[in-house]
């Protein structure tokens, strides 16, 4: 990696926002770490307003998180363990609030509401993919995400989450921050 300094600008965004759009996951990621051994890790995330993020939670190894909005805005939710919504942020432009810090083992996520946003996310490295997140029962987990397990474990039992569509649980995710930014203004 260059020693040079990179410069986060809107000619970044859009680099990465190209990218995001022809993801099927709706999103993407430029990083500026070196690699998943770095610690800490930062990056910028790009999501579009269709990305859909499995609630999670960072608790073996413990990792704390933070996020920092910096152009569009997105809804922000913590849950507690039964998947009840615990709080709901809304973050960016525009707003009061542009970024949030949480814990280690808060469970989490987030909904874009604008057409697509452009997160600055830091969290502890290093990345290990099987034991990076730990996903929430009771909500449905990302198509990419399921079609991996279908996968690699063929007839795994998806329990409760089998019968939840994520655009479905998206759109009440954004009916609920829309709610939400209704009852402060």
């Amino acid at each position: 990696m260059s020693a040079e300094p990179v410069l986060i600008s809107g000619t970044l965004f859009e680099n990465v926002l190209h990218r995001a759009r022809t993801s099927p996951r709706r999103r993407a990621n430029y990083n500026f770490h070196e690699n998943d051994e770095a610690n800490p890790h930062r990056f910028l995330n790009v999501m579009l307003a269709d990305t859909y993020v499995t609630p999670h939670r960072h608790r073996t190894p413990p990792k704390s998180e933070s996020f920092l909005v910096l152009r569009g805005q997105i809804a922000f939710f913590t849950f507690e363990d039964d998947g009840r919504i615990r709080s709901c942020h809304v973050l960016g432009e525009d707003r009061s609030e542009m970024g949030i810090d949480i814990k280690p083992g808060v469970w989490h996520t987030l909904a874009v509401l604008s057409d697509y946003a452009v997160c600055y996310e830091v969290k502890p490295g290093p990345y290990r993919s099987t034991d990076d997140k730990e996903f929430a029962v009771w909500a449905p987990l990302e198509r990419t995400i399921r079609e991996r397990v279908d996968r690699e474990i063929p007839g795994h039992d998806f329990g409760s989450r089998a019968s939840l569509d994520q655009s479905e649980y998206l759109a009440y995710l954004k009916e609920v921050a829309a709610h939400s930014l209704h009852s402060v203004e």
